[in-house]
């Protein structure tokens, strides 16, 4: 069932056991009840972006569409703002269409259900920078890291509007963890001789010119103590460092960094049909967003 894991990372506190109940529900929302959502299966894509939408509503955010049209079909990226105390806006987004032929649980139903529950958090809590949660569509295949990808139309109208962008996280891929050995793989041999083999951490990637960023936020990361994380700021052609829609804000100039479970170098499932809510440790999962929201606070001050 879903939220079934033997592995515990530390005992979550009550807010933390809170937290993990909204993670399964959204997850399953998505990945069980909805399933498959992409171009291929426009009906769920849609019912998708029904389901943040209300989401979010519930939490007392008003959603508005940036949409864009693909095909002749309209495509949706969602977004609230919070607005804060000074120009400077911080992105949060997490891509919520899943790649051909699975249900996404971890890619990236579990990214949207962190998106959606920090939003929740931050609803009611001013900031100095201004906060923007941002669910984006079309970030798979055949879109991913075209120009139709949607976190690509939407950090160009950023640019072409002038938004002051400090600061973007995508949240990918966020909730599979393996205290097994060797259970974590490395893009290449060599990175493999500097961080672990066990894949039971969260990591942080950007490219060289988000450095700062990087070591913001895994310092900020580090300060909750409940779970480990690693992280690399390497050229952006490794490999891995821009597989998700950090790579838009790249592209547009802007700052931006990705939070992963490194899903492709660890996670058995991973873009295939068994991608399921049932194979997420929604302990550590919530450990994860806990920390996020930790980061959010430091970094909008």
């Amino acid at each position: 069932m879903p939220g079934r894991n033997i592995q515990r990372a530390a005992t979550l506190n009550e807010a933390e056991v809170a937290l993990r109940a909204e993670l399964v529900a959204d997850v399953q929302a998505l990945a069980g009840d909805i399933g498959e959502r992409n171009m291929n299966h426009y009906p769920q894509l849609l019912a998708a972006a029904d389901f943040i939408e209300d989401s979010l509503g519930r939490a007392g955010l008003t959603a508005r569409r940036d949409t864009y049209e693909l095909r002749g079909r309209a495509c949706h990226n969602l977004e609230v703002e919070i607005p804060g105390t000074r120009p400077e806006t911080f992105v949060i987004g997490a891509h919520y269409d899943s790649v051909f032929g699975s249900p996404g649980a971890n890619d990236n139903a579990s990214g949207v259900a962190a998106l959606l529950a920090l939003a929740r958090r931050f609803a009611r809590k001013p900031t100095e920078k201004t906060l923007r949660f941002v669910a984006f569509v079309n970030e798979e295949p055949p879109y991913f890291q075209t120009e139709e990808m949607g976190s690509f139309v939407y950090a160009k109208r950023c640019k072409e509007r002038g938004d002051r962008i400090v600061a973007m996280i995508s949240l990918e891929t966020i909730a599979y963890f393996s205290d097994a050995p060797r259970s974590q793989k490395y893009p290449s041999p060599g990175l493999g001789m500097f961080y672990p083999k066990k894949g039971n951490f969260i990591g942080f990637a950007s490219d060289t010119r988000s450095r700062s960023l990087l070591r913001s936020s895994i310092s900020a990361f580090r300060k909750t103590g409940k779970l480990p994380c690693e992280g690399a700021s390497l050229p952006a052609i490794v490999p891995g460092i821009g597989w998700s829609d950090q790579w838009s804000f790249w592209q547009c100039g802007y700052p931006a960094i990705m939070v992963t479970d490194t899903a492709p170098f660890r996670y058995p499932h991973y873009h295939e049909p068994t991608d399921t809510p049932d194979k997420l440790d929604y302990d550590r999962f919530a450990l994860v967003v806990s920390g996020m929201e930790s980061v959010i606070k430091d970094l909008a001050r």
